[in-house]
């Protein structure tokens, strides 16, 4: 971390976060991060796919989810077709088998478009971190705290670290971009 830890926490999270948007977004492969955001009663309580059960992926397009309980297995199968996922699962009454299909031309642009959005709106966010952060420097000038010698270099590191950050975006965007219209 640089001269401004706080600021760089709040940007890194934010990049994590959309990291973790990416993951849930499927190229043609099998990955398990799919699931993540699924979650199925378990005991009253909802609980994440993963765990409640194994997930293994033994071919590069299929995925398999063998639930520890195998009472669970038809309200795993609920839970996926009611996700977005766009994947019907296949219940054998012992586990479940997600066979992910070649993605069509159409999908893949469609997937491209919510990348690009997922990846506008943490721009956007990151913005609005540089902002508020620029805000609580101007109120310490304001009340004398700071000069505008000291406002004018925050400012301008605070623009190069926003800076620094929308590249870091625009670079995963680019990597998940390719992943996804790669056949």
């Amino acid at each position: 971390m640089g001269k401004y830890p706080e600021i760089e926490a709040k940007m890194e999270k934010r990049i994590d976060n959309l990291a973790g948007e990416f993951k849930t977004i499927r190229a043609g492969r099998a990955n398990p991060s799919v699931l993540d955001k699924i979650s199925v009663e378990y005991y009253g309580t909802m609980t994440p796919i993963n765990q409640v059960g194994t997930i293994s992926s033994p071919e590069p397009r299929l995925l398999v989810i063998q639930p520890w309980d195998a009472s669970l297995v038809k309200q795993i199968e609920k839970a996926i077709n009611k996700s977005e996922i766009g994947i019907t699962p296949q219940n054998d009454g012992k586990m479940i088998r997600l066979t992910f299909p070649p993605l069509t031309e159409e999908r893949r642009k469609e997937l491209v478009k919510k990348v690009k959005k997922y990846a506008e709106e943490a721009k956007v966010s990151i913005r609005s971190i540089r902002r508020d952060a620029i805000e609580i420097y101007k109120k310490q000038k304001k009340d004398g705290e700071i000069t505008e010698d000291d406002m004018k270099n925050i400012e301008k590191d605070v623009q190069k670290l926003t800076d620094d950050y929308i590249k870091e975006i625009d670079k995963i965007t680019s990597d998940k971009e390719k992943e996804i219209t790669e056949l």
